[in-house]
């Protein structure tokens, strides 16, 4: 992983890019989270990666350095609602939209983890697993994964027989049985398949 996607963007005359991505767009409940990042030109960011790469323990620990090193971040979400009404993709799109408009300085070109920029305003390409290949897009990555993760701990909370801390709202066996003993909370998903 290097800044070459960026750099190129430098040369092109670009001033300001941020890498965007999301996380939780195959778990049954809770919110999609998106995150956006704006790095300092050539930041190392030592252990960097795609979040799905790394523990739990490492992107807690990188959570706290890209916060601290970003020129700026943003981490938003939209929820089980908008997910029902709008579909995944969309509102995948829409968290890391709203990631973005949080930025500041706000961006004169986006790089976006996956093969979509539909509905953005900036100029944007999309990189097919650019959370492995940006590390503008991987520490979006690393953000919005542990915000995702953080507020499954809140959702087990609210609802302790759904074991959300465990399986963060994934399709696990244990997340249907729960559904099908004690119905759907109000942060499941209804256009997802929610019984087995």
């Amino acid at each position: 992983m290097d800044f070459s996607f960026e750099n190129e963007l430098f040369e092109q005359g670009y001033a300001v890019v941020c890498g965007t991505d999301e996380a939780g767009r195959g778990p049954l409940a809770g919110s999609v989270y998106a995150a956006a990042v704006i790095l300092p030109r050539d930041c190392i960011i030592e252990g960097l990666n795609d979040s799905k790469k790394l523990t739990e323990k490492k992107r807690e620990k990188l959570f706290d350095v890209i916060r601290e090193k970003a020129v700026s971040y943003g981490i938003a979400e939209a929820t089980a609602k908008e997910i029902d009404e709008l579909n995944i993709l969309n509102a995948a799109l829409l968290a890391m939209r709203r990631a973005i408009a949080m930025l500041d300085p706000q961006p004169d070109f986006v790089l976006v983890d996956g093969n979509q920029t539909r509905g953005f305003t900036l100029p944007a390409r999309a990189i097919v697993k650019g959370d492995a290949l940006s590390p503008s897009i991987a520490a979006a990555s690393v953000l919005a994964k542990v915000s995702r993760d953080r507020s499954c701990l809140e959702l087990d909370r609210l609802y302790p027989e759904y074991g959300f801390a465990k399986h963060k709202g994934y399709p696990t066996k244990e997340h249907y049985e729960a559904i099908r003993l004690h119905g759907i909370t109000p942060e499941h998903r209804r256009s997802f398949t929610l019984y087995k």
